[in-house]
């Protein structure tokens, strides 16, 4: 609940004009963001490219709007997402052709040592299994396993019910584990 006040007080910031609140935002926020568009397009260039404009749009609609953001994480997810749609769609792909390097991603104490080299083989046997699957599912892994955000924002992210979230989650699970046996 502190992060919510937290955000709000620094969206009211953001709008009288601080541009000091906006690089608050920005700080609490990138990390996770680019996280996420870059699990989406295993492009470093390209999640840096969409990781800034998801930031830059936001900044534009706090300016140009009287609309309050309710959840400010969900809401930059929102907008994140849709500009790598944005992006397939103008790049005309309709799957991802390459998978993320999983210790790009994970902060450092997650990195698996090399030592293990039967989990390294199950990691790159899901990494292949989640290629695979549609960007739905994808977005439900990367949304509750990797980045552990709670399904009421991402019902919000997603634009769906908990229940419905809840139920695409399992589902994308049992999607996963199918395609890794």
């Amino acid at each position: 609940m502190k992060a919510k006040i937290r955000d709000k007080y620094l969206l009211y910031k953001v709008r009288k004009g601080d541009s000091e609140a906006f690089g608050k935002i920005y700080n609490i926020y990138v990390d996770k963001i680019y996280r996420f568009v870059f699990l989406k397009t295993s492009s470093k260039e390209e999640s840096e490219d969409i990781t800034g404009q998801t930031f830059y749009k936001v900044v534009e609609y706090i300016s140009d709007s009287e609309k309050q953001i309710e959840n400010l994480q969900a809401f930059l997810y929102r907008v994140a997402r849709n500009l790598v749609a944005d992006f397939y769609k103008k790049a005309n792909i309709q799957t991802l052709e390459m998978t993320p390097k999983i210790e790009e991603t994970l902060p450092d104490e997650q990195v698996i040592p090399e030592k293990r080299i039967d989990q390294k083989l199950e990691l790159e046997k899901v990494k292949l299994a989640l290629k695979e699957l549609n960007d739905d599912y994808k977005d439900a892994i990367i949304l509750y396993y990797i980045e552990e955000l709670p399904v009421r924002e991402m019902a919000q992210i997603m634009d769906r019910t908990e229940g419905a979230v809840r139920v695409l989650i399992h589902r994308a699970l049992e999607a996963l584990r199918d395609k890794v046996q």
